[in-house]
């Protein structure tokens, strides 16, 4: 037997420590690698950590909630001596899941990847994916799995008991209407589900029990907080909202919705149209492409696109970099790996960094009109409402239209009604304008 020292990673360069927010096996536990061994909070994002080998557990050096500096011995594990390595941050990509676009391979530098979620955003521990991997178990395939555990995710249980019925040639169990509920609209992740209860303190005293119910915010929820204040306090927030005809963006994604989830392995949303529509008037606006520093502005050069995605753990912007050297199939794959790396916990610091213009779909939960908060250090935000059929008016006519409205909170420092009204009616007739008979 060899002994592995796991240390704490540093998931970015100016990261210098990070919490320990939950150990996922004790000492004595068998780990298989690539299963989860811990959870790490930084001050930027929440990352499940992998374990480097297969082994047993010997000791956990660290207490949950316990903030360690980068490179520190957190865990050691005991395993052959053949498969001994020191466990330097997580680096080594594994083999994609069969049915993987190629594309989504991410570069050995990252965390060890996982397959895509699907668009249910159902999540996969590293130890099933590991089992679907070597069985060649595809994305969709795995996705129709019935889940015991908590939440409906598949175990390492559920997952053995189907590659046994799918090697004896009976039917596995597949769960009934899986399509039926992979198409349907999402529910708000339950953020309070996963965060501590406070048991002692003024406020429980102030707030008994069982009438009151106090918890503890997560690290992400108090850097959240304190971003939203001060870009309130910093930015004088104005907003423009406009009505958006989105029928023939929706014809060109149902005329490939099939087509493109065969060939991509992830569902066409409507996502990637809103990222290459409001690419295309960044580049006619540079000025909403930028940032301010006491008198000056900074204009950016390149476009990084933020992607608000909802997660347990809160909401999460990452980024796609350079937005503007990717055609519409690259920017829907960017969309669908940064998403799922969001739900599984393994995004870096560096992939929620430097976004120059962010988008933020709160259509996808029903509501129609927001006022999104701008995203510092950036000058403008766009807020994306649900898409319904309403009746409209065309060329006198009443017509059913599928409508949307699109929301832009802007910074009244350097951005005035008129460019930001200009703006937004940009990405409105890109929309409007689309082709719905272009094949994706």
């Amino acid at each position: 037997m060899a002994k592995v020292d796991v240390v704490m990673p540093q998931l970015g360069e100016s990261l210098t420590e990070g919490t320990i927010i939950k150990w996922h096996k004790k000492p004595g536990d068998k780990i298989r690698k690539d299963e989860t061994l811990l959870e790490i909070s930084t001050d930027k994002v929440d990352s499940e950590i992998p374990s480097p080998v297969s082994g047993v557990v010997t000791k956990l050096l660290f207490e949950e909630q316990k903030t360690v500096a980068v490179r520190t011995v957190i865990a050691e594990i005991e395993t052959d001596a053949a498969a001994a390595v020191v466990a330097e941050p997580p680096s080594a990509a594994t083999a994609p899941l069969k049915g993987e676009p190629p594309q989504l391979q991410r570069a050995p530098s990252m965390p060890a990847p996982v397959a895509p979620a699907p668009a249910s955003g159902r999540f996969y521990s590293p130890l099933v994916l590991n089992i679907a991997r070597e069985e060649a178990i595809p994305m969709t395939e795995l996705e129709r799995i019935p889940g015991t555990g908590e939440g409906g995710r598949v175990s390492k249980k559920d997952i053995l008991a189907y590659v046994a019925a799918r090697k004896s040639g009976a039917p596995p169990a597949i769960l009934a209407g899986a399509a039926l509920a992979a198409s349907a609209a999402p529910s708000a992740p339950r953020v309070e589900a996963g965060l501590k209860r406070v048991e002692s303190g003024d406020l429980v005293k102030k707030y008994p029990a069982p009438d009151f119910e106090i918890l503890q915010m997560s690290n992400i929820l108090q850097k959240m907080s304190e971003h939203m204040v001060k870009s309130v306090q910093t930015s004088p927030h104005v907003q423009a909202v406009h009505e958006c005809d989105m029928t023939k963006v929706d014809g060109a994604r149902r005329k490939n919705a099939a087509a493109f989830e065969k060939r991509e392995g992830f569902k066409l949303t409507f996502t990637p149209f809103l990222c290459d529509a409001a690419i295309k008037a960044l580049k006619k606006f540079p000025l909403v492409n930028s940032s301010i520093e006491g008198d000056k502005i900074i204009l950016k050069k390149s476009l990084h696109l933020g992607i608000a995605v909802a997660s347990e753990n809160g909401l999460i912007v990452p980024v796609i970099k350079h937005a503007e050297e990717k055609n519409f199939i690259g920017l829907a794959r960017a969309v669908n790996d940064l998403a799922a790396r969001t739900r599984n916990k393994r995004l870096t610091p560096d992939d929620i960094q430097g976004g120059t213009f962010t988008i933020t779909n709160f259509g996808v939960f029903g509501t129609m009109i927001g006022i999104p908060i701008i995203n510092q250090p950036q000058v403008a935000i766009l807020g994306v409402g649900a898409i319904k059929k309403r009746p409209v008016v065309i060329n006198d006519a009443i017509a059913i239209r599928s409508i949307a409205y699109l929301t832009l909170s802007f910074d009244h420092r350097i951005i005035d009604g008129a460019l930001g009204g200009s703006f937004l009616e940009a990405i409105v007739k890109e929309l409007e304008g689309y082709d719905e008979n272009q094949k994706l």
